[in-house]
């Protein structure tokens, strides 16, 4: 990652590293003082500069306005106050009970900062991912280095324009660039690494600080999947898949990626959610002002590759099917099941053979000059298609048909762990059966998203979709080291009794302390 980096940017970034260094060293970062006046100028910053950001999201994204204040910058207001009023609390020692053996004797711990910490935040919601980490690591008493993307250009320009207008510009620091600079970053002796990104990248950011021991939090995203059974609310059911899965047009590392449905309801859910985009963005949503865009066109030529080979192609403009559509009725349960069978079995079935990736309910509509991806929801996709074999991150939705909610759990759990899993069903032991023997970061029962707009809530993976957490305390704790004090008088000396040499008197009081331990 350090390749093509000249000598001049590689000698900033070393003097960036020693001023956060000497700042930290110095004690300015520790007082509580200091850390709510910073975490109250982040807040103004964004109070301030709301339309600043707006705009520059808008740029990048094609994000929409009230979409970047919901889930960007009210969501950082939110989590730099929460953990400011908290941080008396989260810093108060904690005492620890001592052993009988010890005492008199009393312990505790008490949580310091790390030291002088890096935040990798990516492009997909780049206010969001560069500033509530930020947030909780200032909450610590750390001096930050952060890099935003290179792929949100006007955003990461905005943040290094403004960050050092607002927060102490001895403690904390912005890095602009690409690969070379991230690279040239590592190369630093950070005392933590906080990167959001994909399991690539995570893995070269976990080796060049595994050179330092450097610890890292890696939070990267997966196939999160969706189960909806008969017994859930089809159309309230589709309504939040369709809000949690095109929000910002499919790119959020805990959307869901694709829905296992039961063959009573997997039809009439598809032909939801397609209604459930028709209702949202109108019948061509590249023409509503809530839907946003892909961030480049490598992007949406990746995204088209994962389409169905006709839409794929498809040049002109189309809103989703109506309900009545006839390309959805032929998408019968039965036909789609077959359909997988056949692909299984290696068996056309005596007619063309039908695309692994499903049928097209709707959308399947790719602009690439305007890097727009129509929202597309696709049904009786093959568990082995492509969609079904990378995180999809963008505006497609498969809908695949399982026998039941046993049979999800075996599907999901033949899978790398996902950050993300939700379940739309009213039954008590379905519910049970994910919660105890599925693993994910976190777990919605009828609820996509909602773990991700709660400070209170811990936020991060498991196995490939991560590793650490953070959001309000558990941020707090991810930026902290956790040290333990003990403290014994001097007088009286009862470890006396136990000194060498180990006579029958010593081996007694063991036996002693042993009994009664």
């Amino acid at each position: 990652m350090t390749g093509g980096i000249d000598d001049g940017i590689g000698d900033a970034i070393a003097a960036t590293f020693t001023r956060l260094r000497t700042t930290y060293d110095s004690g300015r970062t520790r007082p509580h003082a200091w850390r709510r006046a910073q975490l109250d100028a982040l807040r103004r910053m964004l109070r301030e500069h709301r339309d600043d950001f707006a705009e520059a999201v808008h740029a990048d994204l094609g994000k929409p306005v009230a979409e970047t204040m919901l889930t960007e910058l009210d969501l950082v207001a939110a989590e730099a106050r929460f953990a400011r009023d908290r941080i008396g609390l989260w810093t108060r020692r904690k005492p620890v009970v001592m052993p009988l053996a010890l005492q008199p004797a009393a312990g505790w711990t008490v949580a310091e900062p790390k030291g002088v910490v890096l935040v990798i935040a990516p492009w997909n919601y780049p206010v969001l991912l560069t500033l509530e980490p930020l947030a909780d690591a200032l909450a610590a008493g750390n001096a930050v280095c952060v890099k935003p993307s290179e792929l949100a250009p006007r955003t990461s320009a905005l943040l290094a324009r403004l960050i050092p207008r607002y927060l102490d510009p001895d403690a904390v620091a912005v890095v602009e660039g690409g690969a070379g600079e991230t690279g040239a970053l590592l190369a630093h002796p950070f005392d933590h690494v906080f990167y959001t990104g994909g399991e690539r990248v995570g893995r070269i950011v976990m080796k060049a600080a595994a050179e330092h021991l450097t610890p890292v939090t890696l939070e990267l995203g997966g196939k999160s999947p969706v189960f909806v059974d008969g017994t859930a609310d089809l159309a309230v059911a589709a309504r939040r898949i369709a809000w949690g899965r095109f929000t910002n047009a499919g790119q959020t590392c805990v959307a869901p990626d694709y829905v296992l449905a039961t063959p009573d309801v997997a039809e009439a859910l598809a032909e939801r959610i397609a209604v459930a985009i028709r209702e949202f963005y109108g019948d061509d949503p590249r023409c509503s002002p809530d839907y946003g865009r892909i961030v480049n066109v490598r992007h949406v030529e990746r995204l088209r590759g994962l389409l169905p080979a006709a839409a794929a192609s498809t040049a002109a403009p189309a809103g989703p099917a109506r309900p009545t559509s006839s390309l959805i009725r032929v998408a019968s349960v039965f036909g789609a099941v077959s359909d997988m069978v056949r692909r299984r079995l290696g068996s056309s079935g005596g007619g063309p053979a039908p695309d692994a990736a499903g049928r097209v309910v709707c959308g399947g509509v790719v602009d690439r000059a305007a890097r727009y991806v129509a929202p597309t929801v696709l049904f009786g996709t093959s568990p082995d298609a492509p969609v079904m074999r990378e995180e999809i991150f963008g505006p497609i939705l498969p809908v695949l048909v399982v026998r039941d909610a046993d049979a999800a759990i075996r599907f999901v759990n033949a899978r790398p762990r996902p950050l993300a899993a939700y379940v739309f069903s009213r039954d008590r032991a379905t519910r049970l059966a994910f919660e105890r023997r599925t693993s994910s970061g976190a777990l919605g029962f009828g609820l996509p998203l909602g773990h991700l707009l709660s400070a209170r809530l811990p936020f991060g993976g498991v196995g490939a979709s991560g590793m650490g957490a953070y959001h309000g305390k558990a941020g707090f704790d991810t930026f902290s080291h956790v040290k333990t004090v003990t403290v014994k008088p001097e007088r009286p000396d009862t470890l006396r009794l136990v000194y060498p040499p180990f006579d029958a008197m010593t081996r007694g009081v063991v036996d002693v302390l042993r009994r009664l331990s």
